[in-house]
């Protein structure tokens, strides 16, 4: 089974093309425009074991907001895609990352129904114009696209890369063990997913 998909996505604010295989980790090549965004997508391929291509532009003499959260729709249209029928899913995960001061907790669960429950307020600056928000916009995009329920918390922290970071990296860790195939039933009493 090939756990694969490319999407492409073009409206008047973004141009986003993404490939993605579960199962593969070599690095992948990650070209936004927006260096804190690339890193950020790094760390998802990196922590998150999948190969991961995107190319993406937008409008960033505006802001990071719509790249951010577009690029965030089309990784959720590509999981959803090589999930395929999810039959054997894993399906739960969280993973607690610490960085430096910061600790993060995401809890993943690849269920088909989107929701996000994003806790991290009060760091209010940012890294090269990328905050807390729009990384939450990243991850909304995700989840509404991928039909994931997500739980993010941030249990200490201060400094905005950091908290960004550590909640990435707790991101990938847990999609990667979401997404692995433990059995060969539907991970679901209700006999769909």
């Amino acid at each position: 089974m090939t756990r694969t998909a490319k999407v492409t996505r073009t409206s008047k604010e973004t141009d986003i093309q993404v490939s993605l295989d579960l199962d593969n980790s070599e690095a992948g090549s990650i070209k936004t425009g927006h260096g804190f965004l690339d890193h950020m997508l790094e760390q998802v391929t990196r922590h998150g074991k999948m190969k991961l291509d995107i190319t993406a532009k937008g409008d960033l003499h505006i802001d990071v907001h719509h790249l951010a959260e577009d690029t965030g729709i089309v990784l959720g249209q590509c999981l959803h895609q090589a999930l395929g029928n999810r039959v054997g899913l894993e399906r739960y995960a969280d993973s607690f990352v610490p960085m430096d001061e910061t600790l993060a907790h995401v809890v993943l669960d690849l269920s088909g129904r989107p929701f996000i429950a994003f806790e991290p307020q009060g760091y209010e600056g940012d890294a090269n114009g990328f905050n807390v928000h729009h990384l939450r916009e990243f991850l909304r995009g995700f989840v509404n696209h991928s039909g994931a329920t997500l739980h993010v918390r941030v249990l200490s922290g201060f400094e905005t890369h950091h908290v960004c970071e550590a909640i990435i990296k707790a991101f990938a860790r847990s999609l990667y063990s979401a997404t692995r195939i433990t059995s060969s039933a539907l991970p679901s009493t209700k006999g769909l997913l």
